[in-house]
């Protein structure tokens, strides 16, 4: 039987998750006085014990349940990075720690608490290095919550969301760039968005939703194999998709027709 302390922290641990999520009773926004941010180092990545409250092996918020990765060690994804600012300032993070939106910091969903990740802006080029030690983001097909300052260094605050790279790092893997500006590189080319409706081991079942989806909407709608040591698997995807506002909205639709299984990538 769990003691009352034990329960005490359970109850704490979910109350802070939820909060952390709750994005829509308040609307959250950028300070009114915008910082000059440019000087702000990045984050250094350091060996650090795991948060006692950040890492529970599982836990559910709306309904949907996610697992605490066991390593961060070679996690690299692509994705849509949104961020957090006044709404949560000075409020406590999942890991216990307060939320200061002008420090280098993330949330993640499943990484470990703390973990190190270079972010890289996947329009833009540019490059920062967080420290994740918070929960999130909860809305559909985000990746990973910036604090105001990362954001801003990403050049993601005007539009609010932006297409991402994020790639753990370790004490080791990265030099130390605190004590000069960030030097950001000249503009790349566009990057791909797409919302993935499903994957099959067989063309023919990929083929088959196909057809189903081009029917539902006026989408392009393709099949894009991927090969595995053990076969192909046959993705369907709508697009490219022109933002991540419209992959937001023809996400919902989907669902709505019975599409259940929606999510963006980025490639």
């Amino acid at each position: 039987m769990l003691t009352k302390f034990k329960l005490f922290i359970i109850v704490s641990i979910c109350f802070t998750l939820f909060a952390c999520s709750m994005m829509g009773d308040k609307q959250d926004s950028a300070p009114d006085r915008k910082p000059d941010v440019s000087n702000i180092p990045d984050a250094i990545p350091q060996d650090e014990p795991r948060s006692k409250y950040g890492n529970p092996a599982h836990y559910e918020v709306f309904g949907k349940r996610y697992y605490t990765l066991n390593t961060s060690r070679g996690y690299r994804e692509k994705g849509v990075a949104s961020w957090y600012g006044t709404k949560f300032h000075g409020k406590r993070t999942s890991s216990g720690e307060t939320y200061d939106m002008y420090a280098m910091t993330a949330a993640h969903k499943t990484l470990p608490l703390p973990s190190y990740v270079e972010v890289t802006n996947l329009n833009n080029g540019r490059k920062v290095i967080v420290r994740v030690n918070d929960r999130g983001p909860f809305h559909d097909n985000r990746l990973i919550d910036l604090s105001y300052s990362a954001a801003t260094k990403l050049g993601i605050i005007g539009q609010g969301t932006g297409m991402v790279e994020v790639r753990v790092i370790t004490a080791g893997d990265a030099p130390v760039t605190t004590a000069t500006p960030v030097q950001y590189p000249a503009q790349t080319g566009p990057v791909g968005l797409y919302l993935q409706v499903g994957a099959f081991s067989t063309s023919a079942s990929a083929e088959q939703l196909r057809l189903k989806l081009q029917q539902q909407i006026g989408d392009a709608v393709l099949i894009v194999p991927f090969k595995k040591p053990e076969g192909y698997l046959y993705r369907v995807r709508v697009g490219p998709l022109a933002n991540v506002e419209y992959g937001d909205s023809l996400a919902s639709r989907l669902v709505g027709l019975g599409f259940n299984d929606t999510h963006i990538v980025v490639e």
